[in-house]
């Protein structure tokens, strides 16, 4: 029986959807210039709640991607990802038809899905009564329904499923659309993650778990990963969404690269239901598991995206990278960029993807912002306030999630040498 050899896998097409702006160029932009997409909440009435802002999205239309008719019978969660897959497919220049359909899949995910769908209905429900309720409802909230609407809108016959795994549920998806095209599974894949419940019952929630920042008087300084003054996340909304693709099918087609996908890792802590493990094991042994899978030398690595969420938890993923990189950890620049967007939950590691990735394209780090006063224990390299102009070969994107799962993903460089 022949050794098994995995296919390589590119990165052919990226879509973002983010608090920041609308589009790939846009959100880079701005995330390089080092502003915030952080602002008070007005998506509803929030001025009895003890957290008041949100890194929402602003001035998206959804009749710019979408015929009336269709609006409302998805949710918001739904409409970015469509939209960011849109954006990706496009950049891609990927064209499905009857000829590959069933080598095209899709696997984006979300955390939460249709939350504020549930709340309205609901409301419907109690005061008018069930038969009031859109026939529609239920395909509007379940998470797979994302990648069954984008599927939808391309023709996508191939694998078709989501993985909802919490904040790590952008980067399981890349990565487990990856694992199949590495098996032949598939040929090219659509994947990432999508998010929007900046509603009443998450905020409510997440703030009775005192995971939120209470910062409301200064929202743009309110996500400070790894600053001493931290004081928790903020929620934010949106969409990230890569093509990739086995690189001979995108040789053949003459697509652009923009990177390629080295590794993936994913294991649990088997912990809490929302704490990392103290001494990170965890998530030390992912980062170690992804590098191996890569191939790819720790010397190489010159850069990596942190999960870094603005809580408790920066302190644990900085020992984490010191355990992985021993000394090197100290030169290797790290940064959040939820320090800009906030923590988009279940998009977090698709649109991460896309910033580690334009790392490596672009050559520019972006930075961790209101890092003013870091925390004692937390002592590497975060790139602090300001972009940082810096060849890297090799980028790591980190994303833990409420569980206890962990998920890394190490891309490289595209080099056609």
């Amino acid at each position: 029986m022949s050794e098994w050899i995995p296919r390589r896998v590119v990165v052919t097409g990226m879509g973002l959807v983010t608090p920041l702006a609308i589009g790939v160029s846009k959100t880079w932009e701005k995330l390089c210039k080092g502003e915030s997409g952080i602002g008070a909440i007005s998506r509803f009435d929030a001025s009895q709640y003890s957290v008041r802002i949100a890194g929402e999205v602003k001035n998206f239309n959804p009749a710019n991607f979408f015929e009336k008719k269709e609006i409302k019978k998805m949710d918001t969660f739904i409409h970015f990802a469509v939209a960011a897959s849109q954006e990706a497919v496009d950049d891609a220049k990927l064209v499905v038809d009857s000829h590959n359909a069933e080598r095209v899949g899709v696997y984006v995910g979300a955390g939460i899905g249709g939350l504020p769908a549930i709340e309205h209905y609901h409301k419907i429900l109690l005061e008018r009564g069930p038969d009031r309720v859109s026939p529609f409802f239920i395909p509007m909230v379940i998470i797979n329904l994302a990648s069954g609407q984008v599927a939808i809108r391309f023709g996508a016959k191939g694998p078709n499923a989501c993985t909802v795994t919490a904040c790590a549920t952008g980067n399981h998806c890349i990565g487990d659309g990856f694992r199949l095209i590495q098996r032949g599974e598939a040929d090219v894949m659509i994947v990432g993650g999508t998010e929007s419940t900046i509603c009443p019952t998450a905020v409510a929630g997440f703030a009775a778990a005192k995971a939120l920042s209470r910062r409301n008087d200064e929202p743009e300084r309110a996500s400070r990963p790894f600053d001493k003054d931290r004081d928790g996340f903020v929620i934010g909304e949106g969409s990230g969404v890569l093509v990739i693709e086995e690189l001979e099918h995108a040789r053949a087609r003459g697509a652009r690269i923009h990177a390629e996908i080295m590794g993936y890792a994913m294991n649990s802590d088997a912990f809490h239901i929302t704490a990392p493990s103290e001494d990170g094991a965890g998530a030390v042994k992912c980062m170690e598991n992804a590098i191996k899978d890569g191939g790819v030398s720790k010397a190489s690595v010159g850069y990596i995206n942190a999960h870094g969420t603005s809580t408790k938890a920066d302190r644990v993923e900085t020992q984490v990278i010191k355990e992985v990189f021993g000394e090197q950890a100290h030169s290797i620049p790290v940064s959040s960029t939820k320090s800009m967007t906030g923590h988009l939950l279940g998009a977090a590691g698709g649109i991460e993807a896309v910033f580690s990735i334009l790392a490596l394209q672009q050559g520019i780090i972006p930075p961790t912002i209101n890092l003013d006063d870091p925390d004692p224990e937390c002592d590497l390299d975060y790139v602090p306030n300001q972009s940082r102009t810096c060849s890297i070969d090799v980028a790591i994107s980190n994303a833990f999630g409420f569980g206890g799962v962990n998920a890394c993903l190490v891309f490289r460089r595209w080099q056609e040498a």
